[in-house]
């Protein structure tokens, strides 16, 4: 028996961040991260009319005490400095590295990113809004005292914390990055009103190395911490049948109040940095049953992230808009067309042909269920038999 996904209607009221300094966030013209894949995302919303969907909102920058809720103050420090004078920046804090070169005004914009994920969680957990999306936030590596991966400040990390401090008891924080949420996890490891659950491409094949099952956080928060590590290779039904067969059980016994989570579109095969096989219509159905699973156990109240990505033209804008559809309540089909006005301009960015549909032909993505049986010499299913192993009996669940 197969399952395949759909929308279901879950409307309600959504908050999209967006404040087009964001665009600013830019470590030079060789580096991966090119600041051109939120403006061309921004542009795909406003094409297909979603920003007349839900609340444009521009949050203000996360000041010193708001970043200390997770950053440690000297490291701010260096960002500050470094961000002053990029040339004074040599590997201290992990600033002026390949990964994250210092650049000018680096602490401005890259605290009105983590302001606007710290926004997004105010706004769902104050009522103002049901549902928020920050596609420029999920910069998952970054820890409390260093830069890591392209990561400064730690968005995701901060809209938890705010969470906690606004009274929040129990935040679950999900992240389907290619890469471990490692900034993420550490932040919490010894937290146990957070749970993170991680899936990623195994830490034998790709940075940050780190998300091995085993890792199950400290002992006075034993089954917090969670990591699926997939083999390379892992395509679409592997990817969601091991998102199914672990997240959902998992919060159904935490009850969360808050759903928290991360989408970087760099899973997908065409992404430059990784090696995992999975499609934009994969990444749909997993933002689908997101938004599904905050309705069903977390009340509706969902942050939602952007990450990694970095097939800037043909993955992440079009990801991303799905995403901002979902949150919306106003889906976009898969085999709806581009609109053509946005394939111009891509051209006129990037001087590149721009995608005509938003699928990859795979839609809608069919996957076997958990508990009609697992084969032991597959190797996702090795993966998922792993975590289930290592963490549900610590929380009272069965593997």
């Amino acid at each position: 028996m197969n399952r395949t996904d759909t929308v279901t209607d879950m409307s309600g009221r959504a908050q999209l961040m967006w404040d087009e300094a964001v665009t600013g966030y830019d470590f030079g013209p060789q580096h991966p991260m090119d600041p051109v894949r939120l403006a061309l995302t921004k542009s795909l919303i406003d094409a297909f009319g979603l920003d007349r969907e839900l609340d444009v909102v521009a949050a203000k920058r996360a000041g010193e005490s708001t970043l200390g809720l997770v950053h440690r103050e000297d490291y701010v420090d260096a960002v500050k400095a470094a961000s002053a004078d990029p040339s004074s920046a040599r590997g201290e804090y992990g600033l002026g590295t390949e990964d994250v070169p210092a650049f000018a005004g680096m602490h401005d914009v890259s605290a009105l990113i983590a302001g606007q994920s710290v926004g997004a969680a105010e706004a769902v957990w104050q009522g103002d809004a049901l549902h928020a999306v920050n596609f420029a936030g999920g910069l998952h590596h970054a820890m409390p005292g260093g830069a890591s991966g392209f990561c400064v400040y730690n968005d995701a990390a901060l809209a938890i914390a705010r969470l906690l401090e606004l009274g929040a008891e129990r935040v679950a924080y999900v992240d389907v990055d290619v890469h471990h949420g490692d900034g993420v996890q550490a932040a919490f490891w010894d937290d146990p009103r957070v749970l993170t659950i991680s899936l990623h491409e195994h830490p034998r094949t790709l940075f940050p190395q780190t998300g091995w099952p085993e890792e199950t956080g400290a002992d006075a928060a034993a089954g917090s911490a969670v990591n699926v590590a997939l083999p390379a290779g892992t395509g679409d039904e592997g990817w969601v049948r091991a998102f199914h067969a672990v997240v959902p059980e998992l919060l159904a016994e935490f009850r969360p109040q808050v759903l928290v989570t991360q989408h970087g579109a760099d899973t997908h095969f065409e992404d430059p940095l990784a090696h995992l096989a999975v499609s934009l219509d994969a990444q749909r159905a997993v933002q689908v049953a997101c938004h599904e699973l905050a309705h069903e156990y977390a009340g509706g109240r969902w942050v939602a992230l952007g990450g990694g990505g970095y097939a800037v033209v043909d993955v992440v804008p079009r990801s991303w808009t799905h995403l901002v559809a979902v949150a919306a309540g106003r889906e976009i089909s898969p085999s709806a067309v581009v609109p053509e006005g946005w394939r111009q301009e891509v051209y006129r960015r990037t001087r590149t042909l721009a995608p005509g549909r938003m699928t990859d032909g795979r839609w809608p993505v069919a996957w076997r269920e958990w508990d009609l049986g697992y084969d032991p010499a597959d190797r996702v299913d090795q993966a998922v038999l792993a975590v289930r192993r290592a963490v549900f009996p610590l929380r009272g669940l069965l593997a």
